[in-house]
């Protein structure tokens, strides 16, 4: 038995978002504007083969695969939003599921810090692999459960507000996305993130942190 986690499709990929997956994957690297869609899966080892139906049967490129023992990530991508869904129908055809039996997002944690200290902000420039915070500006820091909808909280909060990512994390037991900018634009950006997250549908999440 499979279970479907996560399912999301991000209609255009921004540019800070693009950069950082183009930067920090393995696979065939995205440009700012292309469609995209993550998949996440139980067990991670049956990714293999839903990688393995994406690709056969439209003209997608794989930018992320990642095959943990519990959980298994896939992520597609074409200049072809109507390749990347048809791509998406034929795993889900495959797994006999539909796009509503993913898991329902949850937000685990949410914060919003203020004038970060510029000791503070070396902490985080030192685990970040996106843009920098700097001294005085505010940081957002998000995780969810499944940790895949971190990309389309960032996905989204870049097209809400000129906002930098700092750092997104789809994988894992959660997903974290930190963000960091004027405390009006961090706001802004914030409220589109967790906006998007609750209106996406799915099974009843009973996720504890």
């Amino acid at each position: 038995m499979i279970d479907l986690r996560t399912y999301i499709f991000l209609d255009s990929m921004q540019p800070q978002f693009a950069s950082f997956v183009a930067s920090t994957a393995r696979g065939y690297l995205p440009v700012s504007g292309q469609a995209a869609l993550y998949i996440e899966i139980a067990p991670g080892i049956a990714i293999n083969r839903i990688t393995d139906v994406a690709l056969k049967s439209n003209n997608v490129r794989p930018a992320l695969q990642v095959v943990e023992r519990a959980f298994g990530v896939l992520e597609i991508h074409s200049h072809s939003q109507a390749e990347v869904l048809s791509a998406g129908k034929a795993m889900l055809d495959y797994l006999e599921v539909k796009e509503e039996d993913r898991l329902k997002p949850r937000i685990m944690s949410s914060e919003i810090i203020t004038g970060v200290d510029d000791y503070q902000t070396m902490l985080v420039n030192r685990m970040r692999q996106g843009n920098m915070l700097l001294g005085g500006e505010t940081l957002y820091i998000l995780e969810t459960h499944p940790a895949a909808y971190a990309a389309i909280a960032a996905n989204e909060a870049e097209k809400a507000a000129p906002i930098k990512i700092l750092e997104i994390r789809p994988i894992g037991a959660f997903g974290r996305l930190y963000l960091g900018g004027a405390e009006a634009d961090i706001r802004e950006a914030a409220a589109a993130a967790e906006k998007t997250l609750a209106g996406i549908a799915g099974r009843p999440n009973e996720a504890k942190g």
